[in-house]
């Protein structure tokens, strides 16, 4: 009776081969879990802009409402010709507006 010897030899790296691919499939399988779980973290970033918008909108919504008895008197004065315009002070108003929107 003889025995082969290389047989063995070849059935012994055959085992390790696998041993080595159930391992790596281990390492690679904990790996994929490590990634998935550093996924799972959203995080949203606000640039400048929609910073600036977002307290524009706070401040118009802070805003008073238009006083309707201030609108309703001035409606009164000006259909009974007792509202006065100052022109110099108008002309002002309109320069400082101007110069705003530049």
């Amino acid at each position: 009776m003889t025995i082969n010897i290389n047989n063995l030899n070849n059935q012994a790296q055959v085992h390790q081969n696998k041993q080595t691919q159930v391992k790596q499939q281990a390492a690679q399988s904990a790996s994929t879990s490590a990634q998935v779980k550093q996924v799972s973290h959203d995080s949203v970033s606000l640039t400048p802009q929609a910073k600036q918008l977002s307290e524009l909108q706070k401040k118009a919504n802070d805003a008073p409402v238009v006083d309707q008895k201030k609108v309703a008197e001035l409606k009164k004065a000006i259909a009974a010709g007792e509202y006065k315009v100052d022109p110099q002070k108008l002309a002002v108003s309109i320069a400082n507006f101007e110069f705003d929107l530049i």
